[in-house]
């Protein structure tokens, strides 16, 4: 049996938006397994903290992924520190909840940057360098907003349901390169953009009661699943969308 099958250590890995919420998380996680992280930001501030905790692990970028600088920026700093790349994280996202009609086309424009083209881009770029590794993997960060209506608005749910289905069509496009694709879809998790919604009481009640498990997810929950996807033991596992959701999205109509 393969050795070391449930370790991340000497792992590279890109983590965008890892400076709070589900990508610190992540970040956090992966120095736990042993990887060298690299956590990308729009603010410095926020991922000055991480670095001073994990001076030799964590590695900081200050760019804006959901622009073609800011991935520029985060391309040339791994291939000029690293050169090769086992894991991409592409968790950066944001929202603008309001009615379909009423967005306006630059709020779609940045809501679609940010979520989609970012890790479709990213993808793209890094993709040599994850060829290089042993198995490269890459981690779309999606949303159960991807996988059924929920109230989170049209833009954020399309966007969500691309990086699933990008997901799957790279899976199988380069499993030959020896790059496994895979997403995880959160329900909600505590992290500063759900809290913005869940201190409503009434809303907080809507979605515990629509959650067998009662309880609302920790950003540590949907960390353990993407540390385990990018893990050797999960090397057969490619194109799937695994729900960290308390089982919200199995949940049916109970009369009793």
């Amino acid at each position: 049996m393969q050795q070391n099958r449930w370790t991340l250590n000497g792992k590279k890995a890109v983590v965008t938006g890892g400076s709070k919420g589900i990508g610190q998380a992540i970040v956090e996680e992966f120095v736990s397994l042993g990887a060298d992280v690299l956590a990308v930001a729009r603010k410095e501030a926020d991922l000055l903290p991480l670095k001073h905790r994990f001076p030799d692990q964590v590695h900081i970028l200050v760019a804006d992924v959901s622009t073609e600088d800011g991935r520029g920026a985060l391309v040339q700093y791994v291939q000029e520190n690293w050169g090769t790349l086992d894991m991409l994280i592409n968790n950066v996202g944001t929202n603008i909840r309001k009615p379909t009609t009423s967005y306006t086309p630059e709020e779609f424009d940045f809501i679609l940057n940010t979520n989609l083209r970012s890790a479709f881009e990213l993808c793209r770029l890094l993709h040599p360098m994850l060829q290089q590794a042993t198995q490269g993997n890459v981690i779309n960060i999606t949303s159960v907003a991807g996988l059924i209506h929920v109230r989170t608005g049209s833009v954020y749910g399309m966007t969500k349901a691309a990086l699933v289905q990008l997901t799957r069509n790279l899976a199988a496009e380069w499993a030959p390169d020896g790059i496994r694709v895979n997403a995880v879809a959160p329900w909600y998790i505590s992290t500063p953009l759900a809290e913005t919604v869940l201190q409503n009481p009434e809303f907080y009640d809507a979605v515990i009661s629509r959650t067998p498990m009662r309880q609302i997810g920790k950003p540590e929950d949907v960390s353990a699943a993407v540390a385990f996807l990018c893990m050797p033991a999960a090397s057969y596992i490619t194109g799937q969308c695994l729900a960290v959701d308390g089982g919200f999205t199995i949940n049916g109509f109970h009369p009793m």
